[in-house]
């Protein structure tokens, strides 16, 4: 069979299966890209943290006392969430609180920030508790203080679960 017979009308490079494959993968590059930059925009939020960040040059620096002072007082608490009476209670565990002052409960999801909560939770006989409907269906980062900025314990109250330890972020030495 001769190639360069004259009557012969060339094919179409449409037809060859090797444009296709060229094409699709520029269109999943494409895709892909598109796609990529949607999920990073999001809505702005990320998972971080809330804490005051002082930046010198290219180092940030966050203020660890209140984690410090936490630690040294030995201060650790259970929150519990209790959906079908839609309440949230702290109750402590060690350390030295002071069962007269309430406390602030911060309560952030990992994703949406618009979606973050703070309770101020009075004093109760067990502990502290307020009225409260905690959507169960994410997890939640925790943070409880007590409103002065002079201690502060973290934790995490994973999808489903309806209570989560509190502590300082800072382990002992």
């Amino acid at each position: 069979m001769d190639n360069d017979d004259p009557s012969r009308t060339p094919a179409s490079p449409w037809r060859q299966p090797v444009v296709w494959l060229i094409v699709a993968l520029l269109a999943a590059a494409v895709a892909g890209g598109v796609i990529m930059v949607y999920v990073a925009g999001g809505d702005g939020a990320t998972d971080t943290a809330p804490d005051t960040v002082r930046r010198t040059a290219q180092i940030q620096d966050a203020d660890l006392g209140p984690d410090a002072s936490a630690r040294q007082r030995k201060l650790s608490a259970i929150v519990r969430v209790d959906a079908k009476r839609e309440l949230v209670q702290v109750l402590p565990v060690s350390g030295d609180f002071d069962r007269s002052a309430p406390l602030r409960l911060s309560l952030r999801h990992p994703v949406r920030s618009s979606a973050d909560r703070t309770l101020l939770l009075p004093p109760s006989a067990l502990g502290w508790q307020a009225p409260a409907r905690i959507d169960g269906g994410h997890d939640w980062n925790l943070q409880l203080d007590a409103g002065d900025g002079q201690w502060r314990l973290r934790g995490r109250l994973p999808q489903g679960q309806q209570a989560a330890r509190l502590a300082p972020a800072l382990q002992a030495p």
